[in-house]
C-alpha cells in the first residue's frame, strides 16, 4: 500500500527535521569533522560520577515511568516542591508535549523571528498558527512578544534566556517586570537552558506556582548530557500534571535518570565546567577579533560572531569552514544572519577553527 491515509495536517506538513545533525554533514563530505562546534554541546562532558552512574544503571529494567527519585532530587536542589516538576526527553520532548497539551489547528503562538526553532515545528505539527515578532537590538524581546500575544490571543509565548542563537541575556527583574505585560490566558514558555552559564541574576525571582509561566531547564548544556536527553519543566502543580496526559511514560531511560541524579549532586563539577567554558568564550572572542570579526557579548555556551555583512557572506565564511572540517552553525533569519555561531570547545578545537578561519573569510571575500 503506497497511499496511506495521513491526517490532512500531517501530509500538509513537509517532511524535514528543524536542525541537520553533523553526522548527515559528515556522511554527505565523506570525513568526519576535525572540530564539532555548531551544536551548542558542552565538550567538557558530564560529571564522573554521572558517567560512573550511567554505566552502570541496570539497563534490563524500563527507567521509573515517575521520574520519582530524580523529581525530588531537583525539589531539593531548587527549593520547590516535588509536584512542581516533569521531567522529559530534553526541553524539545517538553516543548512537544506542551504543544499537544496546548496546540490545535488555527490556535495562535508567538515567538521571535529566528529563535529556537523546535518551538515552531511542534506547533506547526499539531496545526498551530505561528506570529512571530522581531528581535530588539540581537535580544529576544519581551514587551513585542507579548503585545503581539494581546494582539492575537495566543495560547503560548515562547522566550529563551538566555538567547540561542544570539547568546544575549536580560536581567530576571526584567523579565518579572515584563510578565505585567502578558495577557490574561497565555502561558509563557520560559526556555532557561543556558542559565546556569549566564550571571547570577538571570533566572527571575517568579512564584513556581505561577500560572503564567512553564520554565524549562535541561540537563544538556552545562551539565554536558546532551546525548541522555535529559530536561525538566517548572510550573503550578495542574500544569504539570496536565504532562501526565499525554507524555511517554518510559520515555526517559533509566541510564539517563541515574546519570541526571548523579550530575546533580556533582556541583563542583558544574563550578568547574562553567569556569571552562568562560574561558573558551573569550578564546573564541579573541579569534574573532583577530580575524576582524565582532564577538556579541554571550551569557552561553557559545559566542555569536558578527561577520559585518549580510547573510549571504555570513553563509559563504560557514561553508568555508565546513570544507575546512569545522563544524559551526549561524542565525537563520536577518538581520541575525550576518553572525556565525561557535560553540565552546577544547583548546585544540579552538585551535583547529583559528587555522581555519582567515582561509573561510578569503574564501567569503572572494566571492
Amino acid at each position: 500500500m503506497t497511499d496511506f491515509r495521513l491526517t490532512p495536517l500531517a501530509v500538509s506538513l513537509p517532511s524535514t527535521v528543524p536542525f541537520v545533525g553533523p553526522e548527515a554533514q559528515e556522511r554527505a563530505r565523506g570525513t568526519a569533522f576535525e572540530a564539532r562546534l555548531g551544536a551548542n554541546e558542552n565538550v567538557f562532558g558530564p560529571s564522573p560520577r554521572a558517567q560512573v552512574a550511567m554505566a552502570q544503571a541496570d539497563q534490563w529494567m524500563y527507567g521509573d515511568p515517575e521520574n520519582h527519585d530524580l523529581r525530588h532530587a531537583l525539589a531539593a536542589h531548587h527549593g520547590i516542591p516535588a509536584g512542581q516538576f516533569m521531567v522529559g526527553e530534553g526541553i524539545d520532548g517538553l516543548l512537544g508535549y506542551l504543544a499537544r497539551l496546548f496546540v490545535g489547528p488555527g490556535d495562535h503562538v508567538v515567538t521571535s523571528l529566528g529563535a529556537y526553532p523546535t518551538f515552531n515545528y511542534h506547533a506547526a505539527g499539531f496545526g498551530g498558527t505561528l506570529h512571530t515578532v522581531p528581535y530588539v537590538d540581537d535580544h529576544e524581546d519581551p514587551a513585542s512578544l507579548f503585545a503581539k500575544a494581546a494582539e492575537v490571543d495566543a495560547k503560548l509565548v515562547y522566550l529563551a534566556n538566555p538567547d540561542n542563537p544570539m547568546g544575549t541575556v536580560h536581567e530576571g527583574a526584567t523579565l518579572t517586570r515584563a510578565l505585567d505585560m502578558l495577557p490574561s490566558g497565555t502561558l509563557l514558555i520560559l526556555d532557561e537552558a543556558y542559565v546556569e552559564c549566564a550571571p547570577e541574576g538571570t533566572a527571575p525571582d517568579i512564584d513556581p506556582n505561577d500560572p503564567r509561566v512553564v520554565r524549562m531547564r535541561t540537563f544538556s548544556k552545562a551539565y554536558g548530557m546532551a546525548g541522555a536527553r535529559v530536561g525538566y519543566a517548572i510550573g503550578a502543580v495542574s500544569l504539570i500534571e496536565a504532562f501526565n496526559k499525554v507524555r511517554n511514560h518510559f520515555g526517559m531511560n533509566r541510564a539517563a535518570q541515574a546519570g541526571a541524579l548523579a550530575a546533580l549532586e556533582d556541583q563542583a563539577h558544574l563550578d568547574k565546567t562553567v569556569r571552562d567554558i568562560a574561558l573558551a568564550r573569550d578564546q573564541i572572542g579573541e579569534i574573532a577579533k583577530a580575524n576582524g570579526l565582532v564577538p556579541l557579548p554571550s551569557a552561553t555556551n557559545f559566542v555569536a560572531l558578527d561577520c559585518g555583512r549580510d547573510g549571504a557572506f555570513a553563509k559563504a565564511v560557514l561553508n568555508g569552514l565546513i570544507a575546512r572540517g569545522i563544524f559551526v552553525r549561524m542565525p537563520f533569519a536577518a538581520p541575525q544572519n550576518r553572525c556565525i555561531r561557535v560553540s565552546c570547545g577544547t583548546d585544540a578545537d579552538l585551535a583547529a577553527f583559528a587555522r581555519a578561519l582567515p582561509g573561510a573569510l578569503e574564501d567569503a571575500q572572494r566571492g
